[in-house]
């Protein structure tokens, strides 16, 4: 395999959310009135056009891709497992591919949209990554999948779709499939306690989609489609939730407005 040094350039998202034949349409997804919204699902339509939508979404997606490469090269174990859960078009599993070193590692990505895991597989077909690890698409719920000999875990702007009542399951299920000294990195969209927080939070986010040319409508309109769907929690209800389910060491290493991104260590000893 492939060796890196310690302090080689990390490359961007490579092939993540980019370079995909046929999916880098504009999202014009709600740029018409819609009389009755509803829930947001990630459909064939929205596969289509997830490469724009994410990054005119999230500030700072571009920037955490990356860098939860390099984070991932810093953690991943010899012969263990680096799990991408609800991995979309696989933008963090090729982040980890280009920058982990470590020998025999394997890359699991795990979405439940077969429409997401029916691209990854083609532009994994498409670009095998000769010496490189292995990245393996699954189409799962994220809630099945068996997380075993893992040394990195990603939920990178997922949790906030899973069941509220069963996030902390499945923390704890990946605290045990975890080696000792391995990580979590966990991205969210938070909520704040405070309502005057929360509303200057939210108005930046919103400026900041309407410099990525977005319109107050479609704003609007997405927002209510993902009322029902995308439930975000506080940042201390995710610091209790992770030290709970058994992570000694939980980090904030960013924050774009309301946008997170977490490490969680659990203890080598």
């Amino acid at each position: 395999m492939r060796q890196k040094s310690r302090h080689e350039k990390i490359p961007g998202n490579g092939l993540g959310e980019n370079g995909i034949a046929g999916m880098n349409q504009k999202d014009r997804l709600f740029d018409t009135e819609i009389r009755e919204t509803a829930d947001f699902v990630f459909d064939d339509r929205v596969v289509s056009v997830f490469p724009d939508m994410i990054n005119r979404s999230v500030p700072g997606y571009s920037f955490v891709v990356p860098m939860i490469g390099l984070l991932a090269r810093q953690f991943a174990q010899d012969h263990s497992r680096l799990y991408d859960l609800g991995c979309s078009l696989g933008a963090v599993s090729f982040a980890m591919r280009s920058a982990v070193s470590a020998s025999n590692a394997r890359i699991l990505a795990v979405d439940n949209s077969p429409g997401m895991i029916r691209q990854l597989t083609a532009k994994l077909e498409r670009n095998p990554g000769s010496g490189l690890p292995e990245v393996q698409p699954l189409q799962q719920d994220v809630l099945e999948t068996p997380i075993e000999n893992a040394s990195v875990v990603v939920l990178n702007f997922t949790l906030q779709f899973v069941d509220p009542s069963r996030r902390a399951g499945l923390l704890e299920r990946i605290f045990g499939g975890l080696n000792p000294g391995g990580v979590l990195i966990l991205s969210e969209k938070v909520r704040f306690d405070e309502p005057a927080e929360q509303e200057l939070q939210t108005h930046w986010h919103h400026e900041f989609k309407r410099a990525q040319g977005y319109s107050d409508l479609e704003i609007a309109q997405k927002r209510d489609a993902l009322e029902n769907v995308m439930r975000p929690d506080s940042l201390p209800q995710h610091r209790d939730r992770l030290k709970t389910a058994g992570f000694s060491q939980v980090y904030q290493w960013f924050q774009g407005f309301n946008f997170v991104s977490m490490i969680a260590i659990r203890p080598s000893g």
